[in-house]
């Protein structure tokens, strides 16, 4: 057995998981638009009201709104970070599998966070506390996806979210308002059951305290197994930070970051097959994390 003492939480689930050999194909299905698994939200706080993204034939745009709080609408930030895409991907994972854009979220805050597996201390820097940030940006933002689909360009227009109640405060304490239910929008759940990308929880999990991290390994879980070229396909540095990087403005810390990031995400899909090389990487045709055969069809 391997001596984990003085290791961190996050070196000691990628040690687990680097000792998982042989592991039964995930049971824990997870699910993520596709569209999303090639262009993330943001990973740090942005000052503008919106954000954009694109890689090859999908786009983002990221519009910040605003929520009614105590009898005013107040506008919000844009979300960023690890929590609101843990959150995306846990209610398009139940919409998926429920067949049902109404999605349960628990009995209260702190049961929706442990689902996650986020941090439920307090005070202003606690994971409830952050928490409640970003799901009230989430909740109030305006997400446009487009796609190439065929022979015809797709543009979803929609606020991913149509129903949250947000948290209220009276006099000072925080109450016990929870919504127990959010509500996928009619466009979003419509293209998500025709473009979701299976996912392994279980290397979610791992992989949970990095954006950078969870963004490679969607991006890789939809990409990989699609290579079809026998020698593999490369993707150059430039393409990678236009896709990933656009928050780094020096290359070589995009590049570093990357490159530690990868390493946990090829601990997570032990069966990606991707080799770095002169100018970028080398993808190569690879199984998909979660077999096909367990996909969940709609």
């Amino acid at each position: 057995m391997t001596n984990d003492k003085g290791l961190t939480p996050i070196q000691r689930r990628i040690l687990d998981r680097a000792e998982q050999q042989g592991a039964e194909p995930p049971e824990d299905i997870s699910f993520l638009h596709s569209t999303l698994t090639q262009v993330g939200l943001p990973r740090r706080a942005q000052q503008a009201r919106v954000f954009e993204r694109s890689s090859g034939n999908a786009s983002m745009r990221l519009e910040a709104g605003s929520i009614f709080q105590r009898g005013k609408f107040v506008p919000m930030p844009l979300p960023y970070g690890t929590k609101p895409r843990l959150v995306l991907i846990h209610i398009s994972s139940e919409a998926i599998k429920t067949r049902n854009r109404e999605v349960a979220i628990g009995r209260s805050a702190r049961e929706f966070l442990i689902r996650l597996g986020i941090d439920t201390s307090g005070g202003a820097h606690g994971g409830y506390t952050m928490f409640r940030k970003q799901m009230e940006a989430l909740a109030a933002c305006r997400l446009i996806l487009g796609f190439s689909e065929d022979d015809r360009d797709v543009t979803i227009n929609t606020q991913p979210i149509s129903r949250f109640e947000a948290w209220v405060h009276r006099e000072g304490e925080q109450t016990a308002m929870w919504p127990g239910i959010m509500e996928l929008s009619h466009e979003f759940f419509a293209t998500l059951q025709d473009h979701a990308v299976p996912l392994d929880h279980s290397a979610l999990a791992v992989l949970k305290h990095s954006s950078l991290s969870l963004d490679i390994y969607t991006w890789l879980a939809h990409r990989l197994w699609r290579v079809k070229r026998p020698g593999g396909a490369m993707v150059s540095w430039g393409n990678l930070k236009g896709q990933f990087g656009q928050e780094y403005a020096d290359p070589k810390n995009f590049k570093r970051e990357f490159r530690q990031s990868l390493y946990q995400v090829q601990v997570a899909y032990l069966d990606a097959r991707i080799d770095e090389v002169d100018g970028g990487l080398l993808l190569k045709t690879s199984p998909p994390p979660v077999p096909r055969t367990q996909i969940i069809k709609s």
